[in-house]
């Protein structure tokens, strides 16, 4: 079984008549922005989850941009194992918002985890190689260790920068970092 392509103004139709609609990004770009109605299964827990519904009821899966969502269609379509009907919003939230849908947005939340981990290992890399241009070629040593880190992170699971700044003051009470006291 594959899952078809569907545009989000079919998409919305179909949830009129009672669809599923199941977001495949991680609990926190869920809780920052979405689609209202929408139920946050991450990929990272999709082995552990249930995703029976009424027979007959279509699921329409979605991400951000569409990509995360056709790359793991296989998966998806293997946890369905035929029950029925399933889709993929073509375009995936960014779609969804260009056609004019609602998205509800909450900017009280803070910035996604990896887009933070790229905005730091970003803003490191190019400082450390201006500061090694400017001031002294040791400063290189910086985008270096940055370079090291991510190529860690992808083979090994393990991101140290992620680790730090869920602990960072504008995450407390995120990522399982404790709150701040009051």
């Amino acid at each position: 079984m594959s899952l078809s392509l569907i545009n989000p103004t079919d998409a919305r139709r179909l949830l009129g008549n009672g669809a599923v609609l199941i977001d495949i990004r991680e609990a926190d770009e869920h809780a920052r922005e979405k689609i209202l109605g929408a139920r946050n299964l991450p990929l990272s827990k999709l082995g552990e989850a249930d995703l029976a519904a009424d027979p007959g009821t279509p699921i329409i899966f979605h991400c951000k941009s569409g990509a995360r969502t056709q790359a793991n269609g296989s998966r998806l379509a293997a946890k369905l194992d035929g029950t029925c009907d399933a889709f993929i919003i073509g375009g995936g939230l960014d779609a969804w918002r260009k056609a004019g849908l609602p998205v509800a947005t909450d900017r009280r939340q803070p910035l996604e985890l990896q887009r933070q981990v790229q905005i730091g290992a970003g803003s490191l890399a190019f400082f450390g190689t201006l500061l090694g241009l400017l001031i002294s070629p040791w400063f290189f040593v910086v985008p270096a260790f940055v370079g090291a880190g991510l190529m860690t992170a992808r083979v090994t699971g393990f991101c140290g920068m992620a680790r730090i700044l869920m602990r960072a003051p504008w995450n407390r009470g995120h990522y399982g970092a404790p709150a701040q006291a009051a």
